[in-house]
């Protein structure tokens, strides 16, 4: 154990008044940090995170990018990607984008069809304009002196000052000349722009951007009839938004062009699926106005058959009943049926209420009184079916008197009191405080009318 003990102390890191052999060599930082791109040396003064930091400036090797700080390096990046022709950065675009779309990145790849497009969409607007191709114009050759002398420099070269301030001069006219396009880059400026169109409409068909998805179709379209896929896209677009005739259509122009396509076959089978769905929920939805209609109209009829009247206060929310309506019971579509009238039980004494949900033409007050009385907030029993008085308000805004025991058909019956509002209300006050009730009522009336 003291061996073991004497062997620890001697590895103890902190330990360094004795070496034991050739000291170990300082490990170097520069190995663990990935080569270094041409034109920067690591800074022997800088810490670890100060050389990260500093290598995360340079496009090869940043993992984001800082909106408010110029990068020329950057800048010098992008810039390359619009350095070839049309054609050539149109094809570089379309490149990244497949490579995007193998990745399931759709976002990504729709935007890198997308700059490939508005290049080659921007001259197919000039040529529809007559405009003609700007090139710069080829340097002539000149021997080596000459230029030399013309630019007033040595054979060394510009200096890295002047060769910047010459990067940063404006574009020079006279170094341009329009020439006109050659029909062989414009057809394949033409199949290529069909190519992303499509491309993108497929972007846009995982995205569900399905609008979107039937322009860029629209546009290969446009190029080439006889594009299948752009017909095939622009049908699943179209179905999934339930323009069902308008999918029909497009699988039926792909399937002449090529019968035997067995993803436009299927496509067939699908939409034909979603047009029988279609017409059956149709069906349903005619039948169901159909029946709604026949309701309406028999609760009409029954309703003037007994020569009950119903008013709607214009300007006014009808009152939140869930389903309490009133409606024909048992059967809605049987004229012999019964009427059941939603009806409010106020009581104006005490700023109380009940509902009941469905009153029968053939039933009277006292019925429900059996189960409403006694009251829960009636402490001094005020409220029974012997001791209470009710009344209904007219068409004139007057009160009148019902018997409890009669039944609600002979109340409402010759339009004398109107169901307002598709519920009835009848007022439920103790005897004792009728008169003063019936009296008060009377005032408020004759103030409202005299406003």
């Amino acid at each position: 154990m003291d061996q073991i003990a004497k062997d620890t102390e001697s590895l103890k890191l902190g330990d360094s008044t004795t070496t034991h052999g050739p000291a170990a060599p300082e490990m170097d930082i520069t190995s663990m940090l990935p080569e270094l791109p041409p034109g920067r040396t690591l800074n022997a003064g800088m810490t670890l995170e100060e050389t990260v930091a500093d290598l995360n400036k340079h496009p090869l090797f940043m993992t984001e990018l800082d909106p408010s700080e110029d990068n020329e390096e950057l800048a010098a990046l992008q810039a390359l990607a619009y350095e070839g022709t049309p054609l050539e950065n149109a094809a570089n675009f379309k490149e990244q984008g497949n490579e995007c779309f193998r990745e399931k990145r759709w976002a990504d790849a729709k935007e890198f069809y997308g700059k490939g497009i508005a290049i080659l969409a921007a001259e197919e607007q000039r040529r529809a304009k007559g405009g003609k191709k700007r090139v710069r114009k080829a340097e002539t050759e000149k021997p080596v002196v000459l230029r030399q002398a013309e630019a007033g420099t040595s054979s060394a070269g510009p200096e890295p000052e002047e060769e910047e301030a010459e990067a940063q001069k404006p574009e020079n006219p006279d170094d341009f000349e329009e020439v006109d396009d050659d029909p062989a880059e414009v057809a394949s400026e033409q199949a290529l722009l069909e190519t992303l169109s499509v491309n993108r409409a497929a972007c846009h068909l995982e995205l569900r951007n399905y609008r979107s998805c039937t322009l860029d179709c629209a546009a290969a379209l446009r190029l080439n009839p006889r594009n299948i896929k752009a017909l095939y896209r622009s049908a699943r677009a179209l179905l999934a938004v339930n323009k069902l005739a308008e999918a029909d259509d497009a699988c039926a122009r792909g399937l002449e062009l090529e019968p035997a396509n067995k993803p436009l076959q299927l496509l067939t089978q699908e939409i034909l699926k979603a047009r029988e769905a279609d017409a059956a929920r149709r069906k349903r939805e005619e039948e169901r106005l159909a029946k709604e209609r026949l309701r309406e109209t028999l609760l009409k009829t029954a309703l003037q058959a007994r020569g009950i009247v119903t008013r709607t206060t214009p300007g006014r929310r009808p009152p939140d009943m869930e389903d309490a309506q009133i409606r024909l019971a048992p059967d809605e579509l049987d004229p012999a049926s019964g009427l059941l009238f939603p009806t409010m039980l106020l009581y104006p004494c005490h700023m109380e209420s009940d509902f009941i949900k469905a009153f029968s033409e053939r039933e009277s007050l006292e019925q429900h009184f059996g189960y409403v009385f006694p009251l829960p907030w009636d402490k001094t029993g005020e409220y029974s079916s012997g001791s209470v008085e009710c009344y209904v308000e007219n068409a004139k805004g007057g009160l009148v008197k019902v018997g409890k025991k009669v039944p609600l058909l002979k109340v409402l019956s010759g339009g004398n009191v109107p169901v307002v509002d598709g519920l009835l209300k009848v007022f439920v006050v103790p005897k004792g405080r009728a008169e003063g009730w019936v009296k008060e009522w009377k005032e408020a009336k004759a103030k409202q009318g005299g406003q």
